[in-house]
C-alpha cells in the first residue's frame, strides 16, 4: 500500500517530465518595420492609411516545449508613428480644391502624426527548428502606448472657400489635439523564423493592433463616441541568445 502511495505521488511528475521539455532560453536583440495605421472615430472620418516607422528593443524568454509546440515570452519597447491621414472628396468622390485654385493642383489634405512609445507583452507559441533551421509562429497578447508627441500636416484653411462642398462635415479632429495619453489594447501577430546556433535568429513577422483606449473623450458630452487606434505592422527581427539551454536533443 505504502509503494502504491509513493508511485501515485510521483505519477504526475513523469508525466510532466515526459510531456513538458523545459527551456531556459533568453535572447535579445532589435527590430524595426513599417506600420498602416487608422483611427476608427464615431461620427465617421473618411480615411486613407497612414503610413509610419517603428522599432526598437526586442527580449524573448523561451521557458518549454510542450508537444511540439515551443512556448516563450516576447516583450519589446519600441518607437512608433501612428495618426490617421484623411481622404477629403465631395459627394462625387472627387478632391476638393479651394475657389482661387483654378488649375485644381492642390487638392486638400489632412494628416496628423502621433508618436507613441509602445510595449507589447506576447505569449508566443512556435513550431519547427529551434536552433537551425525554420520555425513558424504565432504571438498575441496586450500592448501599452505612451504619447510622445503629434504633428499636423495639411493645406487647409479655416473659413476658405471651396469649389465643391467636402462629402464628411466631421471636421471637429483637425483642430483637437490628442486627449488620452496612455494607449492600451491587443497586438498579435504570426510569421517566421531562422535560426543558426553561429549566428542567431532572423524574423519576418505580420502583425495586427487593435486599440482599447481613444485618443479622445467618449463621455456623452464628448464629441466622439470613439477614436481607438487599428495597426497593420510588418517588421522584421533580429535576436541572439544570452542564456541557452544545455541539450544535444534540441534541434
Amino acid at each position: 500500500m505504502r509503494k502504491l502511495l509513493i508511485l501515485l505521488m510521483l505519477a504526475p511528475l513523469a508525466l510532466k517530465a515526459q510531456v513538458g521539455e523545459y527551456r531556459t532560453d533568453f535572447a535579445v536583440g532589435v527590430n524595426g518595420g513599417y506600420m498602416m495605421n487608422k483611427i476608427s472615430f464615431q461620427p465617421d472620418v473618411p480615411q486613407n492609411m497612414m503610413g509610419g516607422l517603428t522599432g526598437g528593443l526586442s527580449l524573448r524568454y523561451t521557458c518549454e516545449k510542450y508537444f511540439k509546440s515551443i512556448c516563450a515570452i516576447v516583450a519589446e519597447v519600441n518607437y512608433a508613428q501612428m495618426g490617421w491621414k484623411e481622404n477629403i472628396e465631395d459627394i462625387s468622390n472627387q478632391p476638393v480644391y479651394y475657389v482661387d485654385d483654378t488649375e485644381k493642383q492642390n487638392p486638400l489634405y489632412y494628416e496628423r502624426r502621433i508618436n507613441y512609445i509602445q510595449i507589447p507583452v506576447m505569449a508566443r507559441l512556435g513550431w519547427g527548428r529551434e536552433r537551425r533551421g525554420f520555425q513558424a509562429f504565432f504571438q498575441i497578447g496586450p500592448q501599452v502606448g505612451i504619447y510622445m508627441n503629434e504633428s499636423t500636416n495639411t493645406n487647409i484653411v479655416p473659413g476658405h472657400g471651396t469649389q465643391t462642398a467636402r462629402s464628411s462635415v466631421v471636421v471637429a479632429q483637425e483642430t483637437m489635439p490628442v486627449e488620452k495619453k496612455f494607449d492600451y489594447g491587443i497586438a498579435g501577430g504570426a510569421g517566421i523564423e531562422f535560426s543558426h546556433p553561429k549566428v542567431g535568429h532572423f524574423l519576418l513577422e505580420g502583425r495586427y493592433y487593435f486599440g482599447l483606449g481613444n485618443i479622445y473623450g467618449n463621455t456623452k458630452q464628448d464629441y466622439f463616441g470613439k477614436s481607438n487606434h487599428g495597426t497593420i505592422v510588418i517588421k522584421m527581427s533580429y535576436l541572439f541568445d544570452i542564456v541557452r539551454t544545455k541539450n544535444d536533443k534540441i534541434k
